[in-house]
């Protein structure tokens, strides 16, 4: 991605504040209201505003859902120009409130805002992002609202983002625009050491690494879009994840500090990630032999599915059985390229299974400690959980385990890894 104006010397004007709001934050005319109030608060702090916001309430599922009723399978092209309307749909309305209180205020499309994207629809990655449209109406003194999850592409179509695409939006204008923060707001305070409606003794964290934070949100933490967080890493952005329901000050996300006088990080763990869209696959009677893995991950890379864990087991007579992970979105296209992979190349079969559910402790803590693993497994067998797949880096490690468990297997395993709440 190329961003014009990558982090480093301040602008002489006046320093940019970019903000996101969620759906749930602009879920109707009175958290509008809100909404427009605390921009309008900034802004009255000396602050240029540039706010990015999602679709209001469920306007996204509820287009899906009508999509659905009138196709089995709507290309994605129209998909994108269907989905990107309820983010404008949010813009439009919430600069009409700012301007009904006075404060001159102007709402973009993300073509209109300069977002630049690949071409790739439903999972576009932004390209790089032309701020000259905003800049001239910032230094006009309106508070710009720009419709995120969306950009343009080379041919001139738009290109959706994937859902939590907003987050990315957000972060992508906070680096163009070298803005002195990045806030996102949600209905939750901060990131949680793990999701509260889950986990009820999970607690706010204060901060949380960069590294930390991707692999949660990842994970299916939810608070944050991955590539939101990749972005803020690359480019030194602090990003501040604050509730648009309350006043407190939020989790801020960074380079990994230490506390004064820490030399050592104490905590093995800083939170506990519970993802049950998962779906896994299972390709039976694959032949061991060169090229084999390649005939499957590539036509999957190609089709665009994000693949995550992988596993591959030997069987008798020199044939072997890979599993694999993926985004229960992905199922259609997954299928398709596994039935092709399996005529061609003489498999046996494959097998779905959809009642899974990815758990996974995060800590920068654990890179070098021992025994960690050892404690996770320790605490899955005590809830008695079968664990399917495992998958470690140095700072995470998940497993593959039954839906049905996963909550109580993230509140056990928060528990032994000391992160309730007092």
């Amino acid at each position: 991605m190329i961003l014009k104006n990558k982090l480093g010397g301040k602008r002489d004007k006046v320093p940019i504040i970019v903000q996101k709001y969620g759906g749930s934050s602009v879920a109707d005319a009175e958290r509008m209201k809100r909404v427009a109030a605390r921009i309008i608060e900034k802004h009255g702090q000396g602050f240029q505003m540039v706010v990015v916001v999602s679709a209001m309430g469920d306007v996204t599922d509820d287009l899906i859902e009508t999509a659905k009723r009138l196709s089995a399978s709507p290309p994605q092209r129209e998909m994108d120009m269907l989905l990107a309307t309820g983010e404008q749909q949010s813009a439009a309305l919430l600069a009409m409130t700012l301007c009904e209180t006075g404060q001159p205020a102007l709402s973009l499309s993300g073509p209109q805002a300069g977002v630049i994207s690949d071409g790739v629809f439903g999972k576009a990655r932004i390209r790089r992002i032309e701020t000259e449209r905003i800049r001239k109406e910032l230094d006009e003194g309106k508070i710009i609202v720009v419709a995120g999850f969306q950009g343009l592409d080379d041919n001139g179509d738009v290109n959706t983002l994937g859902r939590g695409g907003s987050d990315t939006t957000a972060a992508a204008l906070a680096i163009a625009l070298q803005a002195e923060a990045c806030e996102i707001f949600t209905d939750v305070s901060g990131v949680y050491t793990a999701d509260p409606r889950f986990v009820p003794r999970a607690r706010k964290l204060d901060s949380v690494s960069y590294d930390e934070m991707l692999e949660m949100a990842s994970l299916g933490a939810g608070v944050l879009h991955p590539r939101s967080v990749e972005l803020a890493k690359q480019f030194g952005m602090k990003l501040t994840v604050r509730s648009s329901f309350n006043n407190e000050e939020g989790t801020v996300v960074r380079e990994e500090q230490n506390m004064p006088g820490e030399l050592e990080k104490e905590s093995l763990v800083c939170g506990v990630a519970k993802d049950l869209d998962v779906l896994k696959f299972t390709i039976f009677g694959v032949k061991d032999a060169p090229g084999q893995a390649a005939a499957i991950f590539s036509p999957l890379a190609a089709a665009q599915v994000n693949v995550d864990m992988i596993v591959q087991s030997g069987a008798a007579n020199h044939l072997q059985d890979i599993s694999f992970t993926t985004g229960k979105a992905d199922k259609g296209k997954a299928v398709k390229v596994l039935e092709c992979f399996i005529a061609n190349a003489g498999a046996e079969r494959y097998k779905i299974e959809e009642n899974v559910a990815k758990l996974s402790i995060v800590g920068a803590g654990m890179i070098s400690r021992p025994g960690v693993a050892a404690k996770m497994f320790g605490v899955l067998a005590e809830t008695g959980c079968n664990i399917n797949i495992i998958s470690t880096s140095e700072i995470k490690i998940s497993c593959i385990i039954e839906a049905e468990k996963a909550a109580a297997a993230a509140g056990a395993l928060h528990t032994a890894f000391g992160l309730d709440a007092q």
